[in-house]
């Protein structure tokens, strides 16, 4: 392994020496001489330029001394030489001498350092390693949810794993754990941060980086730490003490199955020396080949990706029972346990309801078909995880045609080309909003509804076309339907981000209905899985090093991570408390969606009356006769694709939602029953033998159906949701749906959730 060295002899007076380090041997007269003449020198080095780093390729101009350990530091002044270990880090001629002149106060220090390196590592220990493992500050970064900062520590402080648990910016971290300030995340983070992820970065450095107190101290014993990544000088890298390195090898070579105490001795993911043929065993010592065609940047000095490759095996193997609280057994909790049980993880999915599935539910008391009070319909079938699923259940998926014809109140059935005309005009609305917002800021944003209506008026003004009432009429269907893809009354969904996920790669391909309900796939994916009903979660604490969730009967349950999957409804109305609080960044972007709400009807007839008017059609449109009843069932699928049962399904949305909140199931009921005999007015319609009506807007657990953006929002929102916290807690589901997402639970989620 190769490192940077210096080769400076001991006896040697360097001609940049400085005049502390020469021998004193003069009378006081000589004495007071040489004082004036220091004085001198200090005026003539404060006239001197400034010197660079000599290192070819460093972008510091005026560097500055970390160590501080000379009474004459350079700190950022002049020095005859700057030491460099990389770009953002050096050390003066000054500091240099402190330590490496033995008649200097830092040179017991730095001798004591070279004997423990020296019998324990294999590299040199030059002055520029005793720099890098014994003087050079550690860097901490900041717990809080919204900071993340990288903050560099005094020379003076150890970091330890407590302080990199709970280090918050401005922490004092001497006697007390007080912060100098609440602002202090405010403060711009060092630029020198930024660097580091740059390749170039890691090709300046002079030294490689060497872990101390590392997790793989234990399985390396047999290797010298600093050819596998860990510092000589670490008492916890030590090889065997009070032995002689060679004794130590030929010790080892009789124990080629060397084990950690407490661990599975059939763990042992190191090769030892001398050992090979064991399978999936790596050298702690060596990049594999995979490795090397994977990282080439590192096949120079592999010291750095060692390290951190054998810690993370090391951690891996010393604590592989992770264990994971999913908190809601809806479509994306239920995914996610799935998926982290075959991993082999413990996991415990607490479901507040007395029932899986969140926002889906299927009705199975229907005669001969069920009927979904939530999700039921796929849009979008190509390349649909959920397509996949229900190919490998065996589950039949019916295609829904494209036939829809609009019935008028009255019974006529509305003409086509009509139809197509004002369905043209519409898409052409939106086409006028979508060019409308291309230079518009979150600031600028107003209501969908407002801005279609503004388009409208100026269309009529423009063109002097008039639409006929019932051409006004069939635009509001259309206004309905979108609203029915919102989830929300268009007063309320922001003109400029309301399809913000239209921007990506959809789901192609035809729609289809689950005649056999989601839950098939629900029940498929919680089997086998630990999954406790009626434990509603009131708060989530992740102050500590493992989180608490604690549920309403006062139960604590103490895991590694959780993963979220309350409705974004919930979040609004602080139903968990999170300890510390969640950040006014992701309160933020909770706040700027709406929870959308639809509601469903479903009814059951002694006979199909609408077979000769449907004609084989698997929906059917209702025209509403005004505005104010845009949304009120405005849509009517049929059921039964097998034309065997006689049900119905409706949905209610925008401000009809509203409408029906406060009315009861039969009056709802009589609603819809006027409706239907004013579209089928022309024939006796009975009587329904059975019906239901959802109140998802009611349910304490759910409250809603699926998100919108709101006005003044953004799509953004959705990633920011998203994003985990301290990877302690992680978020899924319909509303934290990302692109940056593609884990199965939200992809999954994110289409489960149409109704």
């Amino acid at each position: 392994m190769s490192t940077g060295r210096v080769r400076t002899k001991k006896k040697a007076c360097s001609s940049d020496q400085s005049p502390d380090n020469l021998p004193l041997r003069s009378s006081g007269r000589q004495v007071k001489k040489k004082a004036a003449e220091a004085a001198d020198d200090d005026d003539e080095a404060s006239e001197k330029k400034y010197r660079k780093c000599e290192k070819a390729g460093c972008t510091a101009t005026c560097p500055v001394c970390f160590a501080s350990a000379a009474e004459r530091c350079a700190k950022n002044g002049y020095t005859s030489r700057w030491y460099h270990l990389s770009c953002g880090e050096h050390f003066c001629n000054e500091c240099f001498d402190h330590y490496y002149r033995s008649h200097k106060d830092g040179y017991e220090k730095y001798t004591a350092w070279k004997r423990i390196w020296t019998s324990n590592g294999k590299s040199e220990p030059s002055p520029k390693a005793f720099m890098a493992d014994q003087q050079l500050p550690y860097w901490v970064q900041c717990t809080k949810p919204d900071c993340g900062k990288w903050r560099q520590l005094t020379k003076e402080i150890q970091l330890t794993p407590q302080i990199a648990k709970t280090y918050r910016c401005g922490m004092k971290l001497n006697n007390s754990t007080k912060t100098e300030g609440s602002d202090q995340c405010s403060m711009p983070e060092d630029l020198r941060v930024a660097e580091v992820s740059d390749h170039w970065w890691y090709s300046m450095l002079i030294l490689p980086p060497l872990l101390k107190d590392s997790v793989a101290a234990p399985f390396l014993a047999a290797y010298y730490p600093d050819c596998v990544g860990m510092s000589p000088s670490c008492t916890s890298t030590n090889r065997l003490p009070g032995e002689s390195n060679l004794v130590k090898l030929e010790h080892l070579k009789s124990v080629p199955n060397l084990t950690v105490a407490g661990m599975n001795k059939y763990f042992q993911p190191f090769y030892q020396p001398n050992e090979c043929g064991k399978a999936l065993c790596v050298r702690p010592d060596v990049m594999e080949l995979d490795e090397l065609y994977e990282f080439p940047e590192y096949s120079r000095d592999p010291t750095m990706y060692l390290a951190l490759r054998n810690l993370i095996l090391a951690l891996w193997y010393t604590n592989c029972k992770k264990s994971v609280i999913v908190v809601g057994a809806g479509a994306a909790g239920l995914a996610a346990a799935r998926q982290l049980h075959n991993f082999g993880i413990k996991v415990i999915v607490l479901e507040a309801k007395d029932r899986i599935g969140g926002r889906v539910w299927d009705d199975k008391t229907f005669k001969g078909v069920t009927v979904g009070r939530g999700a039921q319909i796929v849009n979008g079938c190509v390349n649909n995880p959920v397509a996949l699923m229900c190919e490998q259940l065996g589950i039949k998926m019916h295609k829904l045609g494209e036939k829809c014809d609009l019935i008028q109140e009255g019974g006529r059935i509305t003409d086509p080309t009509l139809d197509k005309r004002m369905d043209f005009h519409f898409n052409a609305i939106l086409d006028v909003v979508s060019e409308w917002r291309k230079d518009k800021t979150q600031h600028q944003d107003v209501p969908l509804g407002e801005k279609i209506q503004e388009i409208y008026k100026a269309f009529i003004q423009e063109s002097g076309i008039q639409f006929s009432e019932l051409e006004e009429k069939v635009l509001q269907f259309h206004l309905s339907n979108l609203e029915y893809a919102c989830g929300s009354n268009l007063s309320q969904v922001s003109a400029r981000s309301w399809d913000h996920n239209e921007f990506f790669a959809q789901f192609a391909g035809d729609h289809t209905l689950l005649t056999v309900g989601y839950s098939t796939v629900i029940d498929k994916l919680a089997e086998g899985l630990d999954i406790r009903l009626n434990f509603p979660v009131q708060s989530i604490d992740y102050s500590g090093e493992e989180v608490q969730v604690t549920t309403a009967d006062g139960t604590v349950w103490t895991t590694q991570k959780v993963l979220a999957t309350v409705p974004l409804a919930l979040l609004q109305k602080n139903a968990i408390q999170f300890n510390p609080p969640l950040s006014e960044k992701k309160i933020k972007a909770i706040n700027s969606l709406g929870a959308g709400v639809i509601e469903k009807v479903a009814l059951q007839f002694p006979y199909r009356f609408w077979d000769s008017k449907i004609q084989g059609a698997d929906f059917f449109g209702h025209v509403p006769p005004n505005s104010s009843q845009r949304g009120l069932f405005s849509v009517f699928y049929d059921m039964d694709s097998e034309g065997k049962q006689s049900i119905l399904m409706s949905v209610v949305t925008g401000d009809a939602v509203t409408t029906i909140k406060n009315l009861d199931d039969k009056q709802v009921l009589q609603q819809c029953m006027t409706v239907l005999r004013e579209l089928f007015k022309e024939q006796e319609v009975p009587d329904p033998v059975k019906f239901f009506v959802t109140r998802w807007s009611k349910d304490p657990w759910l409250q809603m159906a699926y998100s919108f953006v709101k006005t003044g929002g953004s799509g953004e929102a959705y990633d920011i949701i998203a994003e985990d916290i301290q990877g302690k807690i992680f978020f899924a589901g319909e509303q934290y749906y990302s692109q940056k997402n593609t884990v199965l639970m939200a992809l999954m989620a994110a289409h489960i959730g149409n109704y």
